[in-house]
């Protein structure tokens, strides 16, 4: 996966296809609401291994039922495709957790 910084078109192309995710070129950003605390933890743990996976780390914020996520390349400065992918991939565990 690349980790070339992405420009204004590439980011506004890609979060066409990330339904409430917002961003520009220095990160992408969603919240999630869940049922319960316990459906939150449950979705982080999964984010968390997804990322260690992909060895690319969101910044998660977790406030009661809602969690704030934030991706971009640290070391790059921005968002790159690595951020583009592991978004779907948060969008994809979210879901399957109920989030709203």
């Amino acid at each position: 996966m690349t980790r070339r910084l992405l420009d204004d078109d590439e980011v506004a192309r890609q979060l066409d296809q990330l339904p409430r995710w917002s961003g520009d070129t220095a990160t992408l950003h969603r919240t999630y609401g869940f049922a319960t605390f316990a459906d939150l933890v449950a979705a982080f743990n999964d984010i968390a291994q997804a990322a260690q996976d992909a060895d690319h780390h969101p910044d998660l914020d977790i406030r009661w039922t809602t969690l704030h996520v934030a991706c971009w390349t640290h070391d790059r400065g921005g968002v790159t495709q690595l951020d583009i992918e592991l978004a779907h991939r948060i969008e994809e565990i979210a879901r399957m957790h109920g989030a709203r």
